[in-house]
């Protein structure tokens, strides 16, 4: 998949995660970068119908252990929508493993980032992510 770039400064993010610290921590090193704009949804519940109240999103970064619906199910709910087909999605997980990373990248993410998050690369990672790589990356 290759994906329009977009400048850190024009991106705008969703962040699918159930812990607030880690958003908060995320949306720290994203400011960082230079992004201006980070969405919040705490769960996979409903995913794709508060990512339709966004306007254009430039990458959603997505936790897999999520209550109520888990990252794979959200992904598929946002795959399944043609306005969500080319934007990257990006698993960032605790439950690091190679069967964890495999199954990401036959869901159809398009990255694996390992929590806990690297304060020095994961700005660099989004900024990868932004300008069309797939980072996988889960350590």
């Amino acid at each position: 998949m290759v994906w329009k770039p977009t400048p850190p400064k024009d991106a705008v993010i969703l962040i699918v995660e159930d812990n607030l610290n880690n958003f908060i921590l995320m949306t720290r090193l994203l400011a960082f970068l230079g992004v201006k704009k980070c969405e919040w949804k705490a769960s996979g519940w409903k995913v794709l119908e508060f990512a339709e109240t966004l306007g254009n999103v430039s990458l959603v970064l997505m936790d897999v252990n999520l209550p109520d619906a888990d990252g794979f199910q959200a992904l598929a709910s946002l795959r399944s929508h043609k306005r969500f087909t080319d934007v990257p999605i990006v698993a960032v997980t605790a439950h690091v493993s190679r069967e964890n990373l495999s199954r990401a990248r036959q869901a159809g993410f398009n990255g694996f980032i390992g929590k806990p998050l690297d304060p020095e690369r994961f700005p660099e990672q989004i900024r990868r992510v932004l300008q069309g790589e797939e980072v996988w990356e889960p350590e």
